[in-house]
């Protein structure tokens, strides 16, 4: 026969006189003349509510089968005689596949998250992040649908890369070299064209350099991957490995940068509401009881702007002690972030030309600025409760303009000449920008813990499983 899952099964237009199930023992309850067993498979936040008689000749199994343990039941779907549920099945056959005995840590009490992170290769079974991983995995896919709806080319850049995007130097060393005795030039350094692939290489930080060059052969592109810091950061937004979608539209400016981002945005919540309602009804009851009125006022307002100067200019008006205190030149904090979304805009906030000096050198140099306040087409989306979700910008398009950018972030121009040439052979203006999928996973759950909403998360002195 076969299997039936749990969700198909609680949404069932009409009883069944045999049906299949296989999941896991959420709890088992005992009476003299049966048992009632939740049975949850995963593929949603309820479970089913399996009655074994005691006459079952299956019925000596019913004692191996403790909380965590996996059982098979045939049996009919009828509707229940309880409250709160629609459906239950009464077993004929009722299997106990994988017993859990009393060492098994899930049991029917509250965890902290602190102690569900210590067991990850359990904690899926646990109602929380069995619903973050189903949104998670929803999410996903409606990354692509929005994107391939709008006749984007899907890409997929190297994870190995020889290049640093963000000209930042925080990055995952790749090699092969006998760190013990490594081979060596005349001059006593390590010689890396002994390695591998010739030269030093790392784990990408960003696919966009390498999304540009679709960009400019193909007009709109995307990626979705993995990208990685080697930054010591132990913040709870912080992961050294985590995924990036990064879209690259050619022939498109700085403010069409920010009409997708928005749009993105707005998609992705709409689709977390129309397919996630049980889980994000959960979210909003356990986790963050204003996460659906916050989701709601993101939909229904149009995003606001603010240059970075006006940023400043606000900040410095607050009249709050700031931990970082603001001056034009800057990086916007946190706390700086926080404060523009939650009290003073009370919205999603996007920021946009921000000095020269404190972005990366691939950014265009804003038309007509100040020699001493030369600003860049970056923007960067805030969103309440976590700040910045979208970075993104402008591409500088002219080949001088970008040779003095690499100048300026002391880059060497033999390391691009490759994006040098994009430039030189039928430069177009083109943007893009790039949305920690993590990030915009705990906005949309109200998990405020980035190692919470990734499976495996990867942080300073943490690579377990």
């Amino acid at each position: 026969m076969q299997r039936t899952l749990v969700k198909d099964a609680l949404q069932a237009s009409g009883p069944m006189d045999s049906i299949l199930l296989q999941g896991w023992v959420r709890t088992r309850r005992d009476a003299k003349a049966f048992s009632f067993i939740e049975l949850n498979d995963g593929s949603c936040l309820k479970g089913l509510q399996i009655i074994v008689d005691a006459t079952l000749p299956d019925y000596a199994h019913v004692a191996q089968a403790s909380t965590g343990a996996s059982v098979a039941v045939q049996g009919r779907l009828v509707a229940s005689q309880g409250g709160g549920q629609k459906w239950e099945v009464v077993a004929a056959q009722f299997t106990v596949l994988g017993e859990a005995d009393a060492t098994y840590p899930l049991q029917k009490k509250g965890h902290t998250l602190e102690f569900l992170r210590e067991i990850a290769h359990l904690r899926p079974r646990s109602n929380l992040f069995g619903a973050v991983f189903r949104v998670r995995s929803r999410l996903a896919y409606a990354v692509h649908q929005f994107f391939q709806e709008r006749g984007f080319c899907y890409v997929h850049t190297p994870i190995v890369t020889a290049s640093d995007a963000e000209g930042a130097g925080d990055m995952f060393r790749v090699t092969t070299l006998d760190l013990a005795n490594p081979p060596k030039t005349e001059q006593g350094e390590i010689d890396h064209s002994k390695d591998f692939f010739g030269k030093k290489t790392f784990l990408t930080v960003s696919g966009q350099l390498e999304a540009e060059i679709f960009a400019t052969a193909l007009s709109n592109v995307y990626t979705f991957g993995p990208t990685f810091r080697a930054e010591n950061s132990h913040t709870s937004r912080h992961a050294s490995e985590f995924w990036m979608i990064e879209p690259e539209v050619a022939f498109c400016d700085l403010a069409g940068d920010m009409d997708l981002a928005e749009s993105f945005v707005k998609y992705l919540i709409r689709d977390a509401q129309q397919h996630c309602a049980a889980d994000l009804e959960f979210f909003a009851k356990f986790v963050d009881k204003e996460l659906a009125a916050r989701l709601n006022f993101v939909l229904e307002r149009p995003f606001q702007r603010c240059s970075y100067t006006e940023a400043v200019e606000i900040l410095a008006r607050s009249g709050k002690t700031w931990e970082h205190p603001v001056a034009w030149g800057d990086n916007l904090q946190s706390e700086h972030e926080r404060y523009l979304t939650e009290e003073h805009f009370k919205c999603p906030v996007t920021v946009y030309n921000y000095p020269r000096a404190i972005k990366a050198f691939y950014m265009r140099v804003t038309d007509g600025c100040a020699p001493d306040r030369q600003t860049v087409g970056a923007m960067d989306l805030l969103v309440p409760g976590i700040g910045e979700i979208i970075g993104g910008s402008q591409r500088e398009e002219r080949l001088e303009h970008l040779r003095a950018g690499m100048a300026l972030h002391h880059l060497e121009e033999k390391n691009y000449w490759w994006y040098l040439d994009l430039r030189r052979y039928g430069t177009v203006p083109h943007s893009g920008f790039g949305l920690g999928f993590e990030r915009m996973l705990m906005f949309v759950t109200g998990v405020a813990n980035i190692r919470d909403v990734i499976p495996f998360a990867r942080t300073p002195g943490t690579a377990e499983f």
